[in-house]
């Protein structure tokens, strides 16, 4: 089949031909707005599905009230909440406090609360497997003050212990100098309310090993 002679290579298409190709028709408006419109009505879905999800950490010391990031740090958010949504965390305990007068290691100072399940509970139900790293040089969640971190001791050891920064941290950033491999805690999330609480569990007493005397139950955790 002989193609027209404006398709053929070199020739461009006569002026009447260009404008009967390039002019819209009612259709394509038509299709045009309908899609306009399925975008707009499904951004409000989209968003909501990524907004902050909000939690509440119920404590014998009071309620401290968490927004978590799955937008940025979704592993970490999906971890957490499956042990909120399964009560694994309720009866569990807030064990250390470490401040600037009683640090084990002193070389990289760091000020923070650290909580997690019961032991005695996690061995008659063991926790889920670790998760992956989600370093804050791929989040963009920094360690500010109240910022809510997963504790670890290798990359991707990660499970059910976590811990709320008391001040700015950047020592426990990526490429920080408090954890040695350099890879940094993955943030998720920050205190919206509670900070009071946070304060006064990391004020109460340790022994040497920054353990807290008076271990602060941790009665529930449940979404907002």
């Amino acid at each position: 089949m002989t193609q027209p002679r404006f398709l053929r290579r070199g020739n461009t298409p006569p002026a009447r031909a260009r404008r009967a190709c390039g002019r819209p028709t009612r259709l394509t408006h038509a299709l045009e707005r309908a899609f306009v419109l399925v975008v707009m009505l499904a951004l409000p879905v989209a968003a909501r599905a990524q907004a902050p999800i909000l939690v509440a950490i119920e404590t014998s010391a009071g309620v401290i009230e968490v927004a978590l990031e799955p937008a940025r740090a979704p592993g970490t958010v999906a971890n957490f909440l499956r042990y909120v949504d399964a009560g694994m965390y309720d009866g569990g305990r807030f064990h250390r406090a470490v401040r600037m007068d009683n640090q084990v290691r002193d070389d990289v100072k760091i000020e923070v609360i650290q909580g997690g399940r019961d032991p005695e509970r996690a061995k008659a139900r063991p926790g889920f497997a670790p998760i992956p790293l989600e370093r804050t040089s791929v989040t963009g969640l920094g360690h500010g003050d109240g910022a809510i971190s997963m504790a670890r001791s290798a990359p991707d050891s990660a499970s059910s212990d976590f811990f709320i920064c008391i001040g700015p941290q950047p020592s426990l950033d990526f490429g920080g100098g408090r954890a040695l491999d350099g890879q940094g805690f993955a943030a998720f999330g920050r205190v919206v309310s509670g900070m009071d609480v946070v304060r006064a569990i990391q004020r109460g007493a340790t022994n040497e090993r920054e353990q807290l005397l008076a271990p602060v139950t941790i009665v529930r955790v449940v979404r907002k």
